[in-house]
């Protein structure tokens, strides 16, 4: 096996035995632990799929899945809304869970609409990001790649195929994979969640991934 090959494995999260899936399982059993009563909640669901929750251990009552892609192989519990999740007016419900789509909005602006939808949606919520501090970029997963310059980061987005976003050799589509991966701060995280709590999920000690938690519901 070549090293690129291991390393696409080691990063690949739905590879069972893969670095990616084991932190995905300690994340989730994280979540199941401050929800636990998930199975009589409604949840909405801002930029997920429906893989997200067909694979979970815990089912909720419902789940309202809002992306812009659309989605195949929705369950009878499961409803999908295409639409933009910064735009809102989706109804109420009992939980917020989002996962990975905040450093994707587009700015303060979108992220403050995005934050404004989710705590008026529901009392609860489970809002996760990827660290900007840690040291692995987790798109690119190529060391400090969120620091460098941004023509550093066009032409390593031109030429790296290991990740989640892959080689982009046109320069157009270059600059929109690196322009529209946008990663934040704790800091920033406690401004836009300020009645939350933020939870590090940790690697090696490190700070891997900022949660902005609310569990009304569930007593935490």
């Amino acid at each position: 096996m070549s090293s690129k090959e291991m390393i696409i494995k080691f990063i690949d999260g739905n590879r069972e035995g893969s670095f990616a899936h084991s932190c995905r399982q300690r994340r989730h059993e994280e979540f199941t632990r401050r929800f636990p009563d998930l199975a009589s909640m409604r949840v909405l669901d801002l930029g997920g799929t429906a893989d997200t929750w067909r694979t979970s251990t815990l089912r909720p009552l419902g789940v309202t899945l809002v992306n812009i892609a659309p989605q195949v192989r929705i369950e009878p519990w499961m409803t999908f809304a295409r639409a933009d999740a910064c735009s809102g007016g989706f109804g109420q419900y009992d939980l917020v869970f989002s996962n990975s789509l905040m450093e994707h909005l587009g700015g303060h602006a979108r992220r403050q609409q995005f934050a404004d939808v989710v705590q008026q949606s529901a009392p609860s919520w489970w809002i996760q990001t990827p660290y900007r501090y840690f040291p692995i970029e987790p798109h690119w997963f190529f060391p400090c790649f969120q620091f460098l310059p941004f023509k550093m980061r066009l032409e390593i987005c031109r030429r790296w195929d290991i990740g989640h976003i892959g080689a982009h050799p046109n320069i157009r589509d270059a600059a929109e994979a690196v322009s529209s991966t946008e990663l934040i701060s704790a800091t920033e995280m406690r401004a836009y969640f300020f009645t939350s709590e933020i939870w590090f999920e940790r690697l090696a000690g490190l700070p891997k991934s900022l949660v902005a938690i609310k569990a009304f519901l569930s007593g935490a």
